[in-house]
């Protein structure tokens, strides 16, 4: 059974935050506040504290628990010796206490339990662990660099379309420069946190995660368990940006210590040291980009060589030139990613990954082919839109990119711009301008499966295991429920997070909407064929999700357009965002309120990389040297100015049955490159480098 589209009666309104009373209040329960008092049975909880190492490689000698076992309060430590054993190791992120090997600095080799907080923390601090550290590569300068497996590079790591070289030669025009991102790490509200509690029988977990059911299906394997022996919860999430999308080490070690003292219910949260270490981040990029044109800005020719970092231990690639596939016509093309593996932790998703470091990119090459043409960067870009995706040939599903540029360049008094760098001095500061795309695939993940069933007297029970993460995923999922069943939302129970509902997908790659609302819909529609419009109460139906959308014939993506006002002081080389203004092609957008604070937390979030954040690791001991938000800065309110996001009135049925397209980090792409281009505009100053910092303006 295939979905058929929706009509919108909910969908389109601003349906209040579900959950938001619970939150505002204080009532919201996260990983580490489950209480268990309904639970006359139940022990209090121990408390968990990490030991980590303090070397890049190497291996562990020996634990010296004895003065922390000496402290009042500590009851266990583990270490590699005396954990459980898991039944699989071959993840070696997550195969925790298993072995004597140090695989990057701030790995977990020891773990602390306690009865209180305190007491766990002090005795991780009294553990004593003696290490033989060994050579280790820790820098991209260090290491050789290699192609990585398909699978983990996009389909294909290179690509290769026409001649490039040939396309460059004959080229009127060229830009051959290298664009550099640094270390960034997603910095959630919560840290990563688990409650853990094993009866002899069944692991529960309630989790800090974007996904329950993955938490369960990767666990279970390792610990020998069967699935269902495994029950996953994750009622409240304070935050992820996709590093709470795959589990990590810290929910194996909650686990194993649960099992080291079956029977009482064990809490671990990650310090936010810990977490610059142990729950992923996105790696540094290089990434030479080659663009060659015709003397009006057509372009003839895009080449972006991509380079990034991962771990010696486990591979993960940064998918920095996909984007370049699809983004522009020209019939020479070639895309390359090359990884260097080092004794590092290992990255992982941070909000558009790939799209993020590689528009950023793409998208100041194009502003600086412009500039080299002559031709205004919105008209450069327009000039440059395929008529087919470029990479497959397939026809775009509705790509409206040129709309979103000519409808910002509107709002944002694009007209009144002196195309001169360096012309406009308001008191001390330059002003400048600038404009970058944004663009972001319309991703669908199979294999979600949503629960109806009638409760009576007009009112339904709706189930699925997916996740919100903050996002309002409890709220726009209600809201297409009721349109699938031709209901009130307020006719809606909605059951989400949790393993013992139907199997969902990943919050993450802006798909958990588009995948679990057409699971919904699907499931609806099949509950009306079997039940009719005045069904028993107790009928039910569960569907999977299949047969949507068609993306073997069309080309699915989103666009925007970012626009940046940027002020520079000409003495202190400070620099000042007051205006930013996104405008979006996403499908039909489900509720005006939530979707409009994932575009602006995305706008805000690419400004952050634009202007402060910056990990730094020591080349010479291999830890994070920024590994807190004193050190590693994130935009916080007094950096943020005028940030307004908009987007086209439009649904897209081929996308999903509601018309909508994923939302959640289209925002950020595209945003650090308007804000560089605008600094260039303002100061006449071309910086390649992210983070954008004063000195870099000032002789």
């Amino acid at each position: 059974m295939t979905a058929t589209p929706v009509t919108a009666r909910s969908m389109g309104t601003s349906l209040a935050r579900q959950d938001g009373r619970e939150k505002v209040t204080g009532r919201a329960a996260y990983a580490v506040e489950h209480g268990f008092d309904d639970d006359p049975t139940a022990a209090d909880p121990l408390v968990a504290w990490l030991v980590t190492s303090t070397t890049a490689r190497g291996r562990v000698e020996r634990v010296d628990a004895h003065d922390a076992l000496a402290h009042a309060g500590v009851l266990r430590v583990l270490d590699h010796t005396s954990a459980p054993r898991l039944a699989r190791t071959d993840d070696a992120e997550l195969a925790v206490l298993q072995d004597d090997v140090i695989r990057f600095r701030g790995q977990i080799v020891a773990l602390v339990l306690a009865e209180t907080a305190e007491a766990a923390r002090e005795g991780a601090r009294l553990v004593r662990v003696h290490q033989a550290p060994e050579a280790a590569q820790v820098t991209m300068a260090d290491g050789e660099a290699y192609a990585p497996e398909a699978v983990n590079a996009g389909h294909e790591p290179d690509t290769d379309d026409g001649d490039l070289d040939a396309g460059l030669a004959r080229a009127a025009v060229v830009v051959d420069e290298t664009y550099s991102t640094p270390h960034e790490f997603n910095s959630p509200m919560e840290p990563h946190a688990v409650t853990a509690h094993y009866d002899g029988e069944r692991l529960s977990l309630w989790d800090s995660t974007q996904a329950v059911h993955g938490v369960a299906s990767t666990l279970a394997p390792m610990l020998g368990l069967d699935v269902s022996a495994i029950r996953v919860r994750a009622p409240y999430v304070g935050g992820g940006f996709g590093s709470k999308g795959l589990p990590h080490a810290p929910e194996v070690a909650a686990a194993l210590a649960a099992i080291a003292v079956e029977g009482r219910p064990v809490q671990l949260a990650v310090t936010r040291q810990q977490m610059f270490a142990l729950t992923g981040y996105r790696t540094q990029t290089t990434s030479r980009l080659r663009l060659g044109a015709e003397p009006d800005g057509t372009l003839v020719a895009v080449g972006h060589d991509a380079r990034s970092q991962t771990s010696r231990s486990k591979e993960f690639v940064e998918q920095t030139a996909t984007a370049a596939r699809m983004m522009y016509a020209a019939p020479h093309r070639r895309t390359t990613h090359r990884v260097v593996p080092l004794d590092v932790a290992v990255p992982a998703w941070m909000r558009a990954p790939g799209e993020m470091p590689g528009m950023f990119a793409h998208e100041v090459a194009m502003d600086e082919l412009a500039v080299a043409c002559g031709v205004d960067p919105v008209e450069l870009r327009v000039r440059n839109e395929p008529d087919v995706d470029p990479e497959t040939g397939n026809p775009f599903n509705n790509r409206r990119l040129v709309e979103c540029l000519e409808r910002g360049a509107a709002r944002f008094g694009w007209a009144d711009r002196d195309p001169a760098p360096g012309t406009r001095l308001v008191g001390d500061w330059w002003v400048g301008t600038g404009v970058a795309a944004s663009t972001y695939p319309a991703l669908f993940m199979p294999g979600n499966a949503a629960r109806v069933r009638a409760l009576g007297e007009g009112r339904y029970a709706v189930a699925i295991g997916a996740v919100d993460i903050g996002t309002g995923a409890r709220t726009v999922l209600t809201q297409v429920a009721a349109d699938a069943l031709g209901v009130d939302p307020a006719a809606i129970e909605l059951a989400v997070a949790d393993t013992d509902l139907p199997a969902a997908t990943v919050a993450g790659g802006s798909a958990g909407t588009s995948s679990w609302g057409t699971a919904i819909v699907q499931s609806a529609q099949r509950f009306r064929a079997d039940h009719g419009r005045s069904p028993d109460a107790g009928a039910e139906t569960t569907a999977t999700t299949e047969g949507y959308p068609d993306m073997e014939r069309w080309a699915l993506h989103s666009f925007g357009a970012c626009f940046a006002e940027v002020r520079v002081h000409r003495h202190t080389g400070e620099l000042r965002v007051p205006r930013l203004l996104g405008v979006y092609s996403v499908g039909r957008v489900i509720n005006p309120t939530t979707a409009r604070s994932q575009l602006q937390g995305g706008l805000v979030m690419g400004l952050s990389g634009a202007l402060h954040e910056d990990g730094h690791r020591d080349h010479r001991h291999g830890h994070v040297v920024t590994q807190d938000l004193a050190t590693y800065h994130v935009a916080s309110h007094a950096d943020v100015g005028d940030v307004e996001a908009e987007w086209l009135d439009e649904e897209d049925p081929l996308a999903t049955p509601m018309g909508s397209r994923g939302i959640g980090e289209i925002g950020i792409v595209g945003t650090a490159a308007a804000i560089v281009n605008a600094a260039w505009h303002a100061t006449g100053r071309r910086v390649r480098d992210l983070p954008l910092t004063a000195d870099a303006f000032l002789d």
